[in-house]
């Protein structure tokens, strides 16, 4: 059976943290493959409106190039309205029936798990893997695996303010996906 992790999210843009989660969970549960796995439209955040699909995947392509391990699942960009996380792995357990899967969520998600859209099914169609967030809770109720990754506070979020306000951000993201960033003239460059 193939192990594989599923890192969610807007990837908006991807930076090194992404990375270094998937790395670390890759490393530690002896996993095949880490499938990053952009959201059409996350129910818990507002849709990104600045940039496009295509150029969050491109982003995405950019980012894990160069790791065999690292592959992008587009599943949630293909379907509109919501991306509930129940739909999703159904619908990957039934097309990869020989594959077993830990979707990889961090601590600010391990405290909102209580809230996810049909969660006692969802803890039984996928193994959730936890890590650690500077300022969050990793307690829960829910089966949930603990992955130790080295602490990197950065987030898609704080790379866009940055990035409106002039200041660098090399060392927070590849430079292949800052150049991308650059030459579309995303996020205000």
């Amino acid at each position: 059976m193939k192990k594989v992790g599923i890192l969610g999210g807007t990837f908006d843009p991807p930076h090194y943290g992404h990375l270094l989660i998937a790395n670390e969970v890759h490393s530690a549960l002896q996993l095949d493959e880490i499938w990053f796995m952009p959201n059409n439209e996350p129910p818990h955040k507002k849709k990104p409106e600045s940039v496009k699909d295509k150029d969050r995947l491109k982003m995405l392509t950019l980012a894990i190039a160069g790791n065999p391990a690292f592959a992008i699942q587009p599943i949630e960009l293909e379907r509109v309205g919501p991306s509930y996380t129940v739909d999703t792995m159904r619908m990957l357990n039934s097309e990869y029936s020989d594959h077993q899967f830990f979707f990889i969520i961090g601590a600010d998600m391990i405290e909102y798990l209580p809230k996810w859209h049909k969660i006692d099914e969802l803890v039984n169609l996928v193994q959730f893997v936890g890590v650690d967030r500077p300022t969050y809770n990793r307690q829960t109720d829910y089966p949930v695996l603990y992955v130790d990754v080295p602490a990197m506070d950065v987030s898609s979020s704080m790379i866009r303010d940055r990035m409106k306000s002039g200041k660098t951000v090399q060392y927070l993201l590849p430079d292949q996906v800052i150049e991308y960033i650059e030459e579309k003239h995303l996020y205000g460059t």
